[in-house]
């Protein structure tokens, strides 16, 4: 079976592909950081969360992502100055990928996106299940189990995952960056504070509603 596997925006209208898609070749957590919480709010799109307000990430070397069409619709925001580029659909408010720098060979999807492409296969059986949880700190009600304190094997793969993309020189090419200037290659937007600041009443740490 190929390892290759296709992947889209809720519209369709940006489409592209995971290659080399297997347990073995990626990472797949769940992180209940507010930021995470907040973009996903920011977005309109907070029924992607759990109902602890996780994410379900899949984290990927750089240069296995591609686009293929929709180009022209990518674009990102960065919730704080030196926060993550968070890569999204201007069509349809999908996340597209969450990145660091280039520097940093390491791209999370939400499995959102590989949910919507023709023929989709459940990401359990792609990806494998979820690694663990983390940043539960910030979880709405009670964290999930082994999320609030450091998953050291989680920690030391995900190390040791990066460590090898950039060794084997899987930075590039990159779905998000230029080479040549390291520079995005889409639009980027910073939010205000004020912005940050009215996200927060929507994201942990909290009890869960009633």
């Amino acid at each position: 079976m190929s390892r290759d596997i296709e992947l889209q925006c809720h519209c369709g209208k940006i489409h592209g592909w995971l290659r080399e898609a297997a347990p073995d070749t990626v990472n797949r957590v769940v992180c209940y950081c507010d930021d995470c919480q907040a973009f996903l709010h920011h977005l309109g799109r907070a029924e992607l969360l759990d109902e602890h307000g996780g994410s379900d990430i899949v984290q990927v070397a750089p240069s296995t992502l591609s686009f293929d069409r929709g180009l022209e619709l990518v674009t990102a925001v960065r919730l704080t100055p030196k926060g993550l580029y968070r890569w999204y659909a201007s069509c349809c408010k999908t996340p597209l990928g969450n990145t660091v720098s280039p520097r940093l060979p390491f791209v999370g999807i939400v499995t959102e996106l590989f949910q919507q492409a023709p023929n989709a296969r459940p990401c359990d059986e792609v990806f494998g299940a979820p690694r663990g949880g983390i940043l539960g700190k910030f979880a709405i009600g009670n964290p999930p189990p082994g999320s609030v304190k450091p998953n050291v094997r989680l920690l030391a793969r995900t190390i040791r995952m990066v460590l090898g993309w950039k060794l084997r020189g899987k930075a590039w090419p990159h779905p998000f960056f230029d080479r040549a200037s390291g520079h995005p290659k889409y639009p980027v937007t910073e939010l205000s504070t004020v912005e940050r600041d009215a996200l927060r009443s929507l994201c942990g740490p909290r009890p869960a509603r009633a």
